[in-house]
């Protein structure tokens, strides 16, 4: 393929990443979008691949890694569950992370590059390959971090070691003391320690960084992690003059920031805020769906599938909101089986969806189109808080900072400030969860001892059953 053709392919493929990126900008066009980024994909990478700078000899090098890398992805997308999503995501961040990290090394030590370069045309290429680098580092550990929180292999609470800025304040002096002498280096062997030495305090700062952020902040860091990876993927196009790699990246980095800064406004959070640490302290099991047991502060009232399905058949208006609890259980099947039911009872069910429900941007919007909820009646925290006070029933699955009317109520909670779903305002509340356990950020919930507030106990899937079976039973 002439070096032409490549170009011509290359501004193919970032028009249908543009159409992708703006394809998943809603649940109706997301299947559109991910059709137009694999599309995309495909062109890029049999552009490349079939390009003038891929020779015979290592065509069957590229070919066996493809098809090994595609195996692993095929054999992860297939039996991934929904609700290791999440994970699943950051751990193929940490690979781009990882992908960045060695291209900057094969690319300085490549003799065939360093020969072409000299004067400021070598600098220039030296400081996109240690950028590169520390990009690479710092995703690659970070998201390693991520998954591992995620996945429940390391605690949810942030570590917070004494005097933890000034370690980064340190650190960043000593990249870039170590930075001077990578470019003041006369040769290969002599740059190769300040590289190293910067490598290892750009996985060391990841690991510390997200080690820091606690569990409620956890959905901003997966975000944050996506901006890291494409800053990555765009400082590996410029150490490969690859130009199709430079605008992809610029592409997911500059969304991923995007997106960043729309979970931190609805969390009221700044994003130094974020990466300082400390929200979501008192979470110690993320895998269970919550965090340490917090002490009551009144008495609830529990009720059975019975009563539940008894209120529902009486509501006219419901807001059911979703939460991490949803997910664990994989009720969301039955959650749209009772949604169908009451809508074909006359019933006005609508969802609310908090901008960080769950452990990942939009995860409670992937487990409803999975369960093939109508996307018309699901919608965001601002569109519906002002229902509830028409509401007849909130039903809540599985959620609790979110709702936890403690961030308007009490300036000293962990989580002032806050906006969450309103759901206390509705004429009546049904909390599921499977305890009283609190929530990620670790603080008690008010709402659950309030007098309109009911609690069904019990694992979300098996309580839902038990509705949908008790409102059919009735019909």
């Amino acid at each position: 393929m002439s070096e032409s053709l490549t170009t011509v392919a290359y501004l193919g493929a970032t028009i249908l990443f543009i159409l992708s990126l703006g394809g998943l900008s809603h649940p109706e066009s997301a299947r559109r979008g991910n059709a137009y980024g694999m599309i995309g994909m495909a062109i890029a990478v049999l552009a490349t691949v079939l390009g003038p700078h891929v020779t015979a000899s290592g065509l069957s090098w590229i070919v066996a890694a493809m098809v090994a890398g595609g195996s692993l992805g095929l054999y992860a997308a297939r039996t991934v569950q929904m609700t290791q999503m999440p994970e699943l995501v950051a751990l193929m961040h940490s690979l781009v992370g990882l992908a960045a990290t060695l291209v900057g090394y094969a690319n300085y030590i490549d003799p065939s590059v360093s020969a072409q370069l000299a004067g400021a045309e070598k600098t220039i290429h030296e400081v996109e390959i240690y950028i590169g680098v520390l990009i690479g580092a710092i995703t690659l550990s970070g998201s390693l971090i991520a998954f591992g929180k995620l996945s429940g292999r390391v605690g949810g609470k942030p570590l917070l070691l004494p005097g933890r800025h000034w370690l980064n304040l340190i650190g960043l002096l000593v990249v870039i003391v170590v930075g001077q002498r990578f470019l003041g280096a006369e040769s290969v062997s002599d740059g190769m320690l300040p590289l190293v030495v910067m490598t290892v305090i750009a996985l060391l700062f990841g690991v510390h960084m997200v080690m820091a952020i606690g569990g409620a902040d956890m959905p901003v860091v997966v975000s944050m992690l996506n901006s890291y990876s494409g800053w990555a993927a765009a400082a590996t196009g410029f150490m490969l003059n690859n130009d199709l790699l430079i605008v992809t990246g610029a592409l997911v980095g500059s969304s991923g920031a995007i997106l960043s800064y729309i979970m931190c406004r609805a969390m009221n959070r700044n994003f130094i805020s974020v990466i300082a640490g400390g929200f979501g302290g008192g979470a110690t099991k993320p895998a269970a769906g919550g965090g340490g047991a917090a002490q009551p502060e009144g008495e609830v009232v529990a009720v059975t599938a019975a009563e539940t399905s008894e209120m529902l058949r009486e509501a006219k208006n419901v807001i059911i909101v979703p939460g991490y609890g949803m997910a664990v259980a994989q009720a969301q099947h039955t959650v749209n089986e009772i949604t169908q039911y009451l809508r074909s009872k006359g019933v006005n069910v609508r969802f609310g969806i908090h901008p960080v429900a769950g452990r990942m941007p939009g995860h409670m919007n992937v487990l409803l189109a999975e369960a093939k909820v109508p996307y018309d009646i699901v919608q965001e925290m601002d569109e519906l808080n002002d229902d509830f006070g028409d509401t007849d029933i909130a039903m809540v699955i599985g959620a609790n900072d979110i709702v936890n009317p403690a961030a308007q109520d009490d300036p000293s909670s962990p989580i002032a400030g806050m906006p969450v779903l309103e759901v206390w305002k509705a004429k009546n509340s049904i909390v599921m969860k499977r305890s009283m356990a609190s929530g990620y950020a670790g603080v008690d919930n008010p709402l659950f001892y309030k007098e309109n507030n009911r609690m069904l106990f019990g694992d979300a899937k098996k309580m839902l059953d038990e509705v949908l079976a008790a409102l059919k039973a009735a019909a």
